[in-house]
């Protein structure tokens, strides 16, 4: 397995950051898809939920805008791509795993700088008639261009795994790195922190997820039986992080186990009555928010709202979700590399607003069996990509 990437930035040692019960750790990749993901469902009801304007106070105000982060980027506006279709949406979703502030603490040390452990390319399509969430590996190699810390110092330019990149300049260093990575504007960003999601899914009254046979891993403290399990937020934390006892073990597997988890929580939120009951949309929202950092134009409610609102008449089968073709990385087995003509050509289909296709099958990219890339012929003209959506009901 690769190291906790960051390592490079923080001097930790691989898989630190966590609480000696594993409480920590078993957090730290659930919350990201999940907390991110469910506010683009949840806060479409945000503008129309009839709350006095107390309530839509005390809402944007959870919110924290990363006026930083506007500086950086507006310092390098010149080397960032320019956007290709007019109302396409790309968003970048980055999970923190900072120790700081009320009720991290618990999680493990803070160490003062934060590492991103999942971080998911968010395409919203200009008609609004799908939504593609692409997982980039936390040790996926890349090059990282020369960041600002926040003390004001500039790292070095450096080939090395992707989530270097938040630990050394925070989420400006993220959004550039993908920017050089896939020629793809980033519109906003949004940053969760580690409580965020854990009390959503309580607020939510639990997800529901199935499962072929009993988990019982002492690691991600989760006992589990067979079957479908109603999980809560301490659950839910468990199974999006366990290693050892579902799945073979990678983070590929657990980033495809995260994903359906993903989508098993958008049809939670659809189905259960939430965005038209405004007593159980608020606690939501009120957690969800709770978490977020975002760029300053989202940093409200209403920014939130004015940015999905066009997304509640796509069907859960139009909600998309994969891992950007990888493979493993030739100089070393535990970090990732790009799949090539396959990442490129999902990145073009992003960057021009083309339709994505997945499909379940899993293919490497000269069609046989592997992890992950594209599928069909190299020349293809509507290359397919292994994936799931929301509308997807898939046993462990």
């Amino acid at each position: 397995m690769g190291e906790d990437a960051g390592t490079a930035a923080s001097g930790g040692e691989p898989g630190r950051g966590a609480s000696a019960s594993g409480r920590g750790l078993k957090r730290r990749r659930s919350r990201r898809r999940l907390g991110i993901a469910g506010i683009a469902v949840v806060v479409l009801a945000g503008g129309a939920a009839g709350a006095g304007w107390a309530v839509y106070a005390k809402l944007s105000g959870n919110i924290t805008a990363d006026e930083a982060a506007a500086a950086e980027l507006a310092r390098y506006e010149k080397e960032r791509p320019t956007a290709l279709v007019d109302g396409a949406q790309n968003i970048l979703l980055i999970g923190s795993d900072s120790r700081s502030g009320a009720g991290n603490s618990r999680y493990g040390h803070d160490s003062g700088t934060e590492r991103s452990d999942t971080t998911i390319l968010l395409h919203l399509a200009a008609d609004r008639d799908s939504v593609t969430a692409v997982s980039l590996p936390r040790d996926l190699m890349v090059n990282v261009p020369g960041c600002h810390r926040p003390d004001g110092s500039l790292t070095e330019p450096a080939f090395t795994q992707f989530n270097y990149a938040f630990a050394a300049g925070g989420s400006a260093c993220s959004i550039r790195t993908v920017e050089k990575l896939t020629r793809i504007r980033i519109d906003h960003h949004v940053v969760v922190d580690f409580e965020g999601f854990k009390e959503m899914v309580d607020a939510l009254d639990g997800v529901e997820v199935c499962l072929r046979k009993p988990v019982d891993d002492k690691d991600a403290k989760l006992k589990l039986p067979a079957g479908r399990v109603t999980l809560d937020g301490e659950q839910a934390l468990g199974y999006v992080r366990a290693r050892k006892s579902l799945g073979d073990g990678s983070d590929t597997d657990r980033m495809d186990r995260q994903q359906r988890f993903l989508g098993a929580l958008v049809n939670k939120v659809q189905s259960n009555g939430v965005l038209l009951n405004p007593v159980k949309l608020y606690p939501v929202l009120d957690a969800a928010t709770s978490s977020l950092t975002t760029d300053p134009e989202l940093a409200s409610l209403r920014g939130l709202y004015d940015l999905v609102r066009g997304l509640r008449g796509i069907p859960t089968e139009r909600v998309q979700f994969l891992t950007v073709p990888r493979e493993s990385y030739a100089g070393d087995a535990n970090r990732d590399q790009l799949v090539q003509p396959g990442a490129e050509k999902l990145f073009t289909r992003l960057r021009t607003d083309e339709p994505v296709t997945i499909t379940a099958e899993r293919s490497d990219p000269s069609g046989g069996t592997g992890n992950s890339g594209e599928t069909g012929a190299p020349e293809s003209p509507a290359p397919t990509f292994s994936g799931n959506t929301a509308d997807e009901h898939i046993c462990e």
